[in-house]
């Protein structure tokens, strides 16, 4: 099993990763910490899409000497589902951050408990 582990262990880190990230989500009660957590969770999505984009023995498909055989060639497809995919989250990351601020300013404080509470009261008056 450990072998297993071993021959895959890119797979393993992003699953451990993923792990970490949604623990984080879960049991956080602030903000910033939540925000982080969500980022490693996409970035654990990221190496996995990554490491198995990857067919070991083949290069990138980049082309000097005229066409060859797409055997010789990873799938440039995950790669770029990846790149995609980071700049998606950059950009969401700097929304939530944003919104955080705003949150911040307003009820001063990180915590998604008392910041739902506050909420609450300011509906009632």
């Amino acid at each position: 099993m450990l072998q297993a582990l071993y021959e895959n262990i890119e797979q393993t880190v992003a699953v451990i990763l993923f792990g970490i990230g949604f623990v984080i989500l879960l049991l956080q009660r602030n903000l910033i910490r939540k925000i982080i957590g969500l980022n490693i969770m996409s970035t654990a999505t990221y190496l996995f899409l990554a490491s198995m984009g990857y067919i070991h023995g083949r290069k990138a498909p980049i082309v000097v000497d005229g066409v060859t055989q797409a055997i010789h060639y990873i799938n440039p497809v995950p790669t770029g589902l990846v790149l995609t995919g980071i700049v998606v989250s950059v950009s969401f990351t700097g929304m939530m951050l944003a919104l955080t601020v705003r949150l911040y300013r307003r009820y001063r404080t990180l915590d998604i408990d008392q910041i739902a509470l506050m909420a609450r009261q300011e509906e009632v008056e």
